[in-house]
């Protein structure tokens, strides 16, 4: 079974029209979800709470994607090497 991890976060952005975050360190991550439906149901839930602010803004990333374990790794990509 291929897991479909999906990771939500968010923070202030420095303008409205970039995804530049204001201050990295402080980025609220909502949490990481099993499946698009549920990171979906918490990043709107999050959209919703701030939308009154402009310069805040949450994302989903696509874990899943990032890794692809049939994908040889670069050197960089391996501690050490």
């Amino acid at each position: 079974m291929t897991q479909r991890l999906h990771l939500v976060f968010g923070g202030e952005l420095v303008s409205p029209d970039r995804t530049v975050f204001k201050d990295p360190t402080a980025i609220h991550v909502v949490g990481i979800f099993p499946d698009y439906a549920s990171a979906y149901n918490a990043w709107k839930a999050e959209a919703q709470r701030t939308v009154d602010d402009a310069h805040t803004r949450y994302f989903i990333a696509h874990i899943h994607r990032l890794r692809d374990e049939a994908t040889e790794t670069a050197p960089t990509e391996e501690l050490g090497g």
